[in-house]
């Protein structure tokens, strides 16, 4: 397995699903050692169903933990040759992180320091965003712009990156 894999895709696109896949093949057996990194709160009754229906597929083989701001600390601190990690997602984690008025170069920079240095292999799920039309307030092209930004760091880091559409991969970079 690739010290360090980027799944991307549209919202519902089976992403999460195909990275899950990922850190199973490659670890047979072991796989249950694997840390699920979870970066949603659920603020309303939709994201409470989400989150509820992700842990109904996932199944109790993962070590759940959710951090929805500290993302590179919660990787180092679960980190080890033997632990996959698996972050779902990092546009949940930037728009956290954008919330909570972070820096976001400095967060992205923190966050690219910390994969470079994980003895765990990790596979990080991020939405593209940059598909559709240009957002027509300040906000949202800030949020696109920053969360382009944040996938080309981390491709830029990653050994291989897939673009998952209708639940199908395409491998980007590998």
């Amino acid at each position: 397995m690739c010290a360090v894999t980027l799944v991307l895709g549209g919202a519902a696109s089976g992403k999460s699903v195909f990275a899950e896949g990922l850190i199973a093949a490659g670890f047979g057996s072991r796989w249950e050692n694997a840390t699920y990194l979870a970066t949603a709160s659920a603020g309303d009754g939709e994201m409470t169903d989400k989150i509820r229906r992700h842990r109904a597929r996932r199944g109790a083989h993962w070590i759940t933990v959710e951090e929805p701001l500290d993302l590179a600390g919660a990787m180092m601190r679960q980190d080890g040759p033997a632990r996959p990690i698996l972050v779902d997602c990092l546009t949940l984690w930037l728009s956290n992180a954008m919330l909570a008025e972070r820096d976001i170069d400095a967060e992205t920079a923190r966050l690219a320091a910390a994969l470079k240095g994980l003895a765990s292999p990790a596979v990080l799920v991020a939405n593209e965003v940059g598909l559709s039309i240009v957002p027509d307030n300040a906000l949202a092209r800030a949020f696109r712009n920053s969360a382009g930004r944040l996938n080309q760091t981390i491709a830029a880091i990653a050994d291989r990156v897939y673009f998952v559409a209708a639940g199908l991969p395409l491998t980007l970079k590998d």
